[in-house]
């Protein structure tokens, strides 16, 4: 009869401690859940209420004409005017002809002045808002690169 006692006693004791893991495990996801939420809230509404500098405006830059080399002059370019070039790489095709500039958080004045900056035409300013993305902009490099500004400052 002892051991059966012990067994048993063993079992409440281990059922106990697993609905202690679980309950806390339960609250560590409620509290990472409303925590992560209620931080990246700012940075979102400060982006697109057009509240932000260009400190936080991060970039990625995509070939999109197939010319190499033009990702690393435009992304050196953009950094040195105090953009966030966050990634660099080839666009899903490389027949772009004329050079985009795509607001992807829904703050198009970001995406215009990045246009006035490189010497894009206002017409190839687009939107395409998607909580996917993870850039406030992105600049798809055409081929008629070399009318951009990036181009015009280094000869």
């Amino acid at each position: 009869m002892t051991a059966s006692k012990d067994f048993s006693s063993r079992n409440v004791l281990l059922n106990s401690l697993l609905i202690l893991v679980a309950a806390f495990i339960i609250y560590q996801l409620y509290v990472f859940a409303f925590s992560s939420t209620s931080e990246s809230q700012p940075l979102v509404q400060e982006l697109t209420t057009g509240n932000s500098s260009r400190s936080v405006v991060q970039i990625d830059v995509l070939n999109g004409c197939g010319a190499q080399g033009v990702g690393q002059k435009l992304t050196a370019f953009l950094r040195s005017q105090g953009y966030d070039v966050v990634e660099m790489g080839n666009y899903k095709s490389f027949d772009v002809k004329e050079t985009l500039v795509i607001d992807r958080t829904g703050n198009l004045s970001v995406a215009q002045n990045l246009a006035s900056l490189l010497g894009i035409h206002q017409k190839n300013v687009i939107q395409q808002i998607s909580p996917d993305y993870l850039v406030t902009t992105s600049v798809v490099i055409g081929k008629d690169f070399k009318k951009l500004n990036a181009w015009k400052d280094s000869h």
